[in-house]
């Protein structure tokens, strides 16, 4: 327990240095503007499918969800928003007093402390935004709300794309990446280097799972609560499986899953704090590498532990 919570201190941390950003800004905005204008030319398509895929839903679903997600984009843009006017107003004034290293995790802290800010005003109105919406969607016509519904479930398509997107791009990024966290904390002993292709396989088929998966579950996205622990269920699993090979395979020449059985509370653990980054924009950006980091640590740590014990 001792070495998962020096772990996670470590990912945090290290999140917040520019190398990791770095990483995490360059990698995580080209991929981004990949699946937006990827959308942007297929939207028609996404939609037509979205809408499809609707047909076979209850509209009382429709109904309801079709609220819930309204409620959850109208956070989303209050975080984005809020974020946008403190740069605009005191961004300047604090910058000035700040060395320029700091900028990024400037920029982190007050994207969650935004974030931080819209959960609790939810968390205590969340019920009564909600009925708002579900009014509003009743004065309207079913056709409306059936291509409302169909818009979002077609943007929430193109964010899942991005998010798996980052973890496979973290996975790939990984060796480069904990070489350079290695060399700034010598911690103890190399990094394993040229052993990713050790996982290759594991990603190919983790990918390929979570996408049957993910359109098992679809159904389930229109049940209240269950779609959110759904969603957060399937980016657990992903990010647990992809990144949890990759940081074995730098810590240990022996890469089996049964290797990784040993570690699966923590690396479940650790996937969940990773995955709650998704749920705010741009710092998503930043969750897959907390994850590949923070496991890598505590991998590296109970190597350790096991090397020092008595044999």
């Amino acid at each position: 327990m001792n070495n998962l919570i020096q772990a996670m201190i470590f990912g945090f941390k290290e999140i917040l240095t520019w190398n990791t950003m770095r990483f995490a800004l360059i990698g995580g905005t080209i991929i981004s503007m990949l699946w937006i204008g990827i959308g942007i030319m297929l939207w028609d398509f996404i939609v037509a499918i979205s809408s499809s895929l609707l047909g076979w839903i209850p509209f009382s679903m429709i109904r309801s969800n079709g609220a819930w997600m309204l409620s959850i984009f109208l956070w989303f843009q209050l975080v984005l928003l809020t974020f946008a006017l403190v740069f605009a107003f005191a961004g300047n004034l604090i910058l000035r007093t700040l060395p320029k290293e700091k900028y990024d995790s400037f920029s982190l802290w007050i994207a969650m402390a935004s974030a931080l800010f819209w959960s609790v005003v939810w968390f205590v109105k969340g019920d009564y935004i909600y009925e708002k919406f579900l009014e509003l969607i009743t004065w309207l016509p079913f056709e409306t709300i059936d291509k409302g519904v169909a818009y979002m479930i077609g943007l929430y398509f193109i964010y899942n794309l991005i998010i798996a997107s980052n973890v496979f791009a973290t996975s790939f990024l990984s060796e480069p990446l904990l070489i350079a966290v290695e060399e700034k904390h010598c911690e103890g002993g190399d990094v394993e280097r040229d052993q990713l292709f050790k996982t290759v396989g594991y990603t190919l088929k983790d990918s390929f799972i979570f996408l049957i998966l993910s359109i098992i579950a679809f159904p389930l996205l229109f049940v209240p609560l269950v779609n959110i622990l759904t969603q957060v269920a399937l980016w657990m699993w992903l990010t647990k499986d992809t990144l949890g090979y990759d940081a074995l395979a730098l810590t240990s020449s022996k890469v089996t899953k049964e290797s990784l059985k040993e570690h699966r509370l923590a690396l479940w653990f650790i996937s969940f704090i990773s995955v709650l980054f998704n749920f705010v924009p741009l710092l998503n950006l930043f969750g897959p590498f907390f994850g590949e980091i923070t496991m890598f640590y505590y991998l590296k740590k109970e190597k350790s532990k096991s090397s020092d014990l008595p044999r």
